[in-house]
């Protein structure tokens, strides 16, 4: 049986930022349906390699490849028309607008007809409903109004409300920054629970986080960055968490392709 054909590939990425080498030679394989953790010390460049493939730097060098087709994203815009969400650890959410308002900024639904056309109207009774569905669909009704503003919710529910939004629109991958950073322990596990059930529905998702626990029990691989590369990816099964942090640290010498895979 053939191995699936990556859904993003990056190849040889380069940034600089003056004399500051963040990506060198970088690569990257996200395959479908699956979740990757990213993980690497401070300064290791996962915030470059991310920010490369969500559009919001453009690198020196390199390339990558969406659907083995070749794709150069200039602005997080680009990226997301191409199906590429990203949910960055700030959650990029409007406090003071409602879940519904939230869940549709900068994609609002106009009324059909002159209303929307000339009068540019909004449809908030079809943007309220497609988002009741979209939170019903993970689970996330437990947030009793859409209407109500998002500064009303926890920290949990925000960070529910801003995966709903990327698992709505994004066609083809969805990047979480950090997603469980500033939770507590019950609110974590809600979130990892709406990770992998987005996963289970064939969305594959790139995960960055420090937290070990949570990516050893939920990613299908580890993607391990280091001096700004790509230094090894390994199966969490056969690898402890001990073992990644050396890997990361340069304690120990990462594995070979062959041995990590």
């Amino acid at each position: 049986m053939t191995a699936p054909a990556p859904l993003l590939t990056a190849r040889n990425l380069v940034k600089r930022y003056g004399r500051v080498t963040a990506l060198d030679q970088a690569d990257f394989d996200l395959y479908p349906g699956e979740i990757l953790a990213v993980i690497g010390d401070n300064g290791a460049g996962k915030s470059s390699l991310i920010k490369a493939i969500s559009g919001a730097v453009v690198p020196d060098a390199g390339e990558i490849l969406l659907d083995g087709k070749p794709v150069r994203f200039h602005s997080p815009q680009e990226a997301r028309e191409a199906g590429i969400e990203t949910v960055y650890q700030n959650l990029a959410l409007s406090p003071a607008l409602s879940i519904a308002d939230n869940m549709f900024l900068g994609r609002e639904i106009r009324k059909p007809g002159p209303l929307g056309s000339i009068l540019r109207m909004l449809d908030h009774k079809k943007m309220q409903q497609i988002s009741r569905d979209k939170l019903s669909e993970l689970g996330l009704m437990t947030i009793q109004n859409i209407n109500q503003a998002v500064e009303t919710l926890s920290g949990g529910q925000r960070q529910g409300v801003a995966v709903a939004r990327a698992a709505a629109f994004g066609s083809k991958m969805i990047i979480l920054d950090e997603p469980t950073a500033a939770l507590g322990v019950k609110e974590s596990r809600k979130v990892l629970e709406l990770i992998l059930d987005v996963r289970s529905r064939g969305m594959p998702i790139v995960l960055i986080s420090h937290n070990m626990p949570h990516v050893f029990e939920v990613a299908d691989r580890i993607h391990i960055h280091r001096l700004g590369k790509r230094l090894c990816v390994i199966n969490p099964k056969d690898y402890s968490m001990s073992d990644a942090v050396a890997f990361m640290t340069g304690a120990r010498p990462a594995p070979d392709a062959a041995e990590a895979a």
